[in-house]
């Protein structure tokens, strides 16, 4: 039975308020995260000494979450050009005319 208007029972979640469950989530991702956090250059430094290719490949992979990537925009356009030039008209003024007076 869906709720009918101006019901004054059940209010819900006011606008704004995160879901319990997902703000419950996202606490525990972070904690989780800053821990990672806290050791991922020494983590670093230690792959490098075993493989530096693969310490470059995540360091590169890192970055795209401090540098913005830049999308490759593509212009692409037709245009048609059907008319025909009917008239040029070319107006020459004498620039000596007015140095006479």
């Amino acid at each position: 039975m869906p709720f009918e208007k101006n019901n004054k029972l059940g209010k819900g979640r006011p606008a704004g308020v995160p879901n319990r469950t997902t703000e419950q989530a996202k606490i525990t991702i972070q904690r989780a995260v800053n821990g990672v956090l806290d050791t991922m250059q020494s983590d670093l430094q230690e792959i490098k000494k075993r493989d530096p290719v693969r310490a470059m490949e995540l360091a590169i992979k890192l970055l795209e979450y401090s540098i913005p990537k830049l999308k490759s925009v593509d212009v692409k356009g037709t245009m048609e050009v059907n008319q025909r030039i009917q008239q040029i008209s070319i107006h020459v003024l004498d620039g000596t005319a007015d140095k006479d007076k």
